[in-house]
């Protein structure tokens, strides 16, 4: 069975000013039960983390403790980008809880979803750009440490570089981090992933498709992953406004189509966070998103 995290943040309402957009987390869900892709059955509900070790195995505990008690200083929480709150912290640890819950789920099912996540520019000791806690680093080292995979490939395929975890896995071979993404967009300094793929704006899916078929199956033949973290973010497409990138709907869904397939013919374990998705048109983005689900129900089940 297909299960996915979702995290209702109409339990957990965001003050004014932490609002940047999240309508997509609640609307998803309603069109993934609408349409019949799945039933209240496929989702589970995440908590906020009672044990910290997860977060303090990836990120410095003078940075966390720092969110926790709201004493980042105003340069920090400027990078950040949001308002310090009790509520945005809790969410943020509670998001953690739904990658690593999903990453067990992912052993059990071969491929599992959270509705949220996606945190690729926390770094060790800061967070940048509306990402405080960086949920797949958190979701891979909990794996590692729990002996339930050794060797994981991340794939980030959103449109924004994961400079925070490339910095974060800099020094460390378990787990090879590629990233591929818009030359042309934050961040405008990049980190140095164990493989980045810069693209030029305006990259169509043609393009685009043709190196992601030329790379994945080499990159997963050679590092021989037990487990993937997959970086599903829908800002590629022409319409994103944060993206430079000329993608289609139908491009970004063969691209999810051709990462999925990989990993189930390999019988590796993924587990994927939503990331980002910026167009203009909710409606866009929700379908966008969705067709991630639809091919992971499509593919796996």
């Amino acid at each position: 069975m297909l299960k996915i995290a979702f995290h209702p943040i109409y339990k957990h309402p965001l003050p004014e000013g932490h609002r940047f957009p999240m309508e997509k987390y609640d609307l998803l869900p309603q069109q993934l039960l609408y349409e019949g892709t799945c039933t209240s059955d496929n989702f589970f509900e995440p908590v906020r983390m009672k044990n910290e070790n997860p977060i303090l195995a990836v990120h410095d505990p003078d940075y966390y403790y720092d969110l926790l008690n709201i004493t980042l200083n105003q340069r920090a929480a400027r990078k950040i980008g949001f308002p310090m709150s009790e509520v945005l912290i809790e969410r943020e640890i509670t998001i953690a809880d739904g990658t690593i819950k999903a990453s067990e789920f992912a052993l059990q099912y071969g491929i599992a979803m959270n509705i949220a996540g996606g945190t690729h520019h926390a770094y060790t000791n800061r967070g940048e750009a509306f990402c405080m806690l960086n949920d797949q680093a958190i979701g891979a080292r909990y794996l590692q440490n729990k002996g339930l995979a050794k060797k994981i490939l991340i794939v980030d395929l959103d449109v924004h570089q994961g400079n925070g975890t490339a910095e974060i896995f800099q020094n460390d071979d378990s787990v090879f981090t590629f990233s591929m993404h818009g030359n042309g967009n934050y961040p405008f300094k990049k980190e140095q992933s164990d493989l980045d793929i810069a693209l030029d704006n305006d990259t169509d899916d043609t393009t685009y498709l043709n190196l992601l078929k030329n790379t994945l199956p080499k990159l997963i033949a050679t590092q021989q992953p037990d487990f993937i973290f997959y970086l599903c973010g829908v800002d590629v497409i022409a319409t994103d406004k944060l993206g430079k990138l000329g993608m289609s709907i139908d491009g970004c869904k063969e691209r999810d189509r051709f990462v999925l397939e990989q990993c189930k013919r390999n019988a590796i374990p993924v587990m994927c966070s939503m990331g980002g998705g910026y167009s203009p048109d909710i409606k866009t983005i929700v379908d966008a998103h969705a067709n991630t689900f639809r091919l992971a129900q499509d593919l796996f089940f």
